[in-house]
This record gives structure tokens, sequence and C-alpha cells, in this order.
């Protein structure tokens, strides 16, 4: 790496790593601040994948005492993670460049798509929860692996797949269902990390100086969040996976 990436992938985690704290979407920063120091698509996913993992885990331990009111169905969810994560993770290790960025135009749209209509999509989930009568457990589960997999392929937007899967298993409050969804992403992301790591698709140098611009951008999120606009954040985040998605569409399909 020379001194310009290294500024570059600093800068990129230092602004996921903030994003990550107040609202969510910090891989559109730095997934394609990796691409641009010139790493490949498959490796640049898995690194980006490594890079943010510390943070989600850091952030369990503000939700230790909601987590235990949901002892019961947490194996579930959390089996159903594991198993989407890994999945996730081993269909990345067996996908090519090429194919991977094929993809990334429709992952991208996917994640900003969930970004943008979060509320609407929680606003629906609620609805359908206030006009039903049946059990949704099973269904929640199917669910939880399924975004799983998609979290263990390409991060991007995982927390809030996490949250409409996890509001049908009818948890009302908000500290409680933030503090499931960081465990379950933690599960996620480990298990695909893990798989990750072993097959070695990581780029250690570049893995670990996103690392420390995330966990610096992490902890100035935190700091400041009070004095940060969260509707401001979400736009910026919604109109940089909005320009992405334009960008690689255009770099993947015109060729």
């Amino acid at each position: 790496m020379d001194l310009f990436q290294i500024f570059l992938l600093i800068g990129a985690g230092t602004l996921g790593g903030a994003a990550n704290a107040i609202a969510g979407g910090g891989t559109f920063f730095s997934f394609p601040a990796l691409l641009a120091a010139g790493v490949p698509p498959v490796m640049a996913n898995a690194t980006n994948s490594f890079a943010i993992w510390p943070g989600n885990a850091i952030a369990l331990f503000s939700y230790r005492d909601e987590l235990g009111k949901h002892r019961t169905s947490l194996p579930w969810l959390l089996s159903a993670g594991l198993l989407g994560g890994g999945l996730g993770g081993w269909l990345l290790v067996q996908s090519s460049d090429r194919s991977f960025m094929s993809l990334v135009p429709v992952l991208m749209l996917v994640a900003t798509a969930a970004f943008a209509f979060k509320s609407r999509m929680l606003a629906f989930i609620r609805y359908f929860l206030a006009h039903s009568h049946h059990s949704h457990r099973i269904l929640t589960i199917v669910l939880t692996f399924l975004v799983g997999l998609y979290g263990g392929y390409f991060n991007a937007g995982l927390g809030i797949m996490l949250l409409a899967a996890l509001s049908l298993g009818g948890i009302e409050d908000h500290h409680e269902l933030n503090g499931m969804k960081n465990l379950v992403s933690v599960s996620v992301s480990t298990f695909s990390v893990i798989i990750l790591i072993i097959s070695g698709v990581i780029s250690w140098p570049h893995a670990w100086v996103t690392l420390l611009g995330a966990i610096l951008g992490g902890y100035l999120g935190g700091r400041y969040a009070r004095r940060i606009s969260k509707s401001w954040l979400e736009r910026i985040v919604i109109g940089m996976g909005s320009l992405l998605t334009v960008v690689y569409a255009i770099k993947v399909y015109s060729i």
C-alpha cells in the first residue's frame, strides 16, 4: 500500500465506523474504498467484513439486560443466523471476482432500498402483527436464516433487514429489538468471518488499516451521536448507496 491508499482506507473506515455507530450503512464507505485501493472484489468484500466485525461485537455490551429477557427464543435465532452467515461466507469464497462483481449493483440496490424504506417496512410489519392472530415464530427463524445468508455474503444493510425479520417475533420494545438485532448480526458475521479467514481471502494489510479507521469512527460516532442528525446521515447513506448502485451498474453491465 502507498500513502494515499492508507489515508483513503483510514478515512473510509472512520466514516463507516461513525455511520454504523449512529445509523448504519458503513459498508457504503469502506467497501468502495477497498476496491479503489486495488483490492480484488471478493477479497475487498471479505476484508470489509472483517474490518467492521468488532464494532458490531462491542455494541452488545449495552444490551445485556434486554437480551436476558429472550433466553427461550435466542438459541433458535442464533442458530439460524449462524447457519445463514456460514453458508453466505462459503458462497462468497466460492465466487469468482467477475461473478461477485456482477451481483454488486443488485446487492447495493437491495441494501439502499432497505435504508430508504426502513420506516415503512417496520410500520407494515407492526400493522401485519396487529391484524394477525397466528404465531410467526417459524417465519421469523426462516427469515433470520435468509437474512443471515445475505449478510454472510454481503454485509451492507444487514442490521436493518434483521430488524424487519426479528420484528415478526412480536418484540415491541425498541431496546430489546436492537439488542437481539446486534446479537444475531454478530453471530452471522462471526461464522462468516471465520470461514473467510480460514479460506485466506482477507487482505490483512488493508484489513488492519480499515479496522483502525472503523474503531476511530465508532468512538467518534458514539461520542458525538447526539450532535449529529441521524436523519441527515441516513439521507447521506441512501444517496451514497444510490450513487454507487448506478456507478457499479454502468461499470459492470456496460462491458
